[in-house]
């Protein structure tokens, strides 16, 4: 799932310095919102403050990453399958190719050794919080730069518009992850909630291999990995990083879970 909209930190379309300001714009705002859904996660009980200060640091690490590396990676995409459309075409067909794009990540990271021990890092936070959507290994918005976001953007121009639309709505994947009690019941096959998406990350083994999708359930409904709701399980795996070079090294530490949930 991605927690940083892809072309935010180029933004080619409006150079440089709107690069920047996005790139700032996005954090003062994920700060904001982050907040607020903090607020209403202390109301539901008990939490582990140690989780939240690694989600922070990972939270760091992914975007220096982000801002370091990203340029230097990044991959050209001379013209588009989709180029000369219709506002609303290109803001919908980008949405439903990066949505897709973002799915079929997502099931490889579960399938492939490489890819599962930096996504572990992700599904190894016990006490799953808003502030969950920033744990990811530093490394995977440069994987994703040089496969679905360019791969993208070769098939749907990646336009202004389409960019703006997709910044804001990158937002609910806080709301998604964060530790509140929602979902949609049976219309859950519409649109990604924290209800829906906690299943995911649950350690109950009847959970396992399900609700992949990272807006649009419709994709796990397609192949068969939809699973609706199923309480408030637990998450979190046996492994936890306990210092900066854990987070730095998650994927070199020994005694990683060999197979994803």
């Amino acid at each position: 799932m991605a927690c940083i909209p892809p072309g935010f930190c180029n933004a080619p379309q409006s150079g440089r310095t709107g690069g920047e300001g996005m790139a700032i714009l996005y954090i003062l705002l994920s700060i904001a919102l982050l907040c607020f859904l903090t607020a209403i996660e202390l109301l539901s009980g008990p939490f582990k403050m140690s989780t939240r200060l690694v989600n922070f640091q990972a939270w760091t690490l992914y975007l220096g990453s982000t801002v370091l590396i990203l340029p230097i990676v990044h991959i050209a995409v001379p013209a588009s399958l989709v180029g000369q459309a219709p506002r609303w075409v290109t803001i919908v067909l980008f949405f439903f190719v990066m949505d897709l794009g973002e799915y079929l990540f997502h099931r490889a990271q579960h399938a492939i050794p490489i890819l599962w021990r930096m996504h572990s890092f992700h599904h190894s936070d016990e006490d799953m919080n808003a502030t969950t959507s920033n744990r990811h290994f530093w490394a995977e918005p440069v994987i994703k730069s040089v496969t679905i976001w360019p791969a993208a953007a070769l098939l749907v121009h990646p336009s202004p518009a389409a960019l703006t639309v997709y910044f804001w709505v990158s937002f609910w994947h806080y709301v998604c992850h964060s530790k509140i009690d929602f979902h949609l019941g049976r219309w859950s096959w519409l649109l990604n909630t924290p209800g829906y998406h906690r299943r995911h990350h649950s350690t109950l083994p009847e959970h396992y291999n399900s609700n992949f999708a990272a807006l649009f359930p419709i994709f796990d409904v397609i192949s068969g990995t939809y699973r609706p709701p199923d309480g408030f399980p637990p998450t979190g795996l046996s492994e936890q990083a306990q210092t900066t070079a854990d987070i730095l090294l998650w994927p070199l530490r020994s005694r990683r879970a060999a197979k994803a949930p």
